[in-house]
């Protein structure tokens, strides 16, 4: 699951945060206990309180006292606004010099895309 391009704890965040994008975790759905988690994963359980601390502060999670940690209910609107921002210049705009960088033009992405069918995700 762990690869060595970024902390694990980042990669826990990020995959919890994919999983609230996706709908695979809904609002106020309880997710593991930090030590549940280390355990599944074995890993250090501060790694896995670093990650769980880390969506708390983004409004990812929410902390219920003796009970656990949860899902917020905005949570996945937030993440898709976050990503939104994010998604031209991330996405489309390495894409765009990537495809003129080999010659493809951007009528025949525009072709592409149009062409994509639903089932394309688009």
């Amino acid at each position: 699951m762990f690869d060595d391009r970024s902390p694990i704890y980042r990669q826990i965040a990020d995959q919890i945060a994919a999983d609230v994008l996706t709908g695979t975790l809904s609002a106020d759905e309880q997710v593991m206990s930090t030590n549940q988690y280390a355990a599944f994963y074995r890993i250090n359980p501060a790694t896995a309180a670093k990650a769980f601390q880390l969506l708390v502060d983004e409004g990812v999670l929410y902390k219920r006292r003796g009970i656990g940690l949860f899902v917020a209910a905005d949570a996945r609107e937030n993440l898709q606004a976050r990503h939104r921002e994010r998604f031209y210049p991330d996405v489309i705009d390495p894409m765009l010099r990537e495809a003129e960088a080999i010659g493809i033009s951007r009528d025949d992405l525009i072709a592409y895309i149009a062409a994509s069918s639903p089932e394309d995700g688009i």
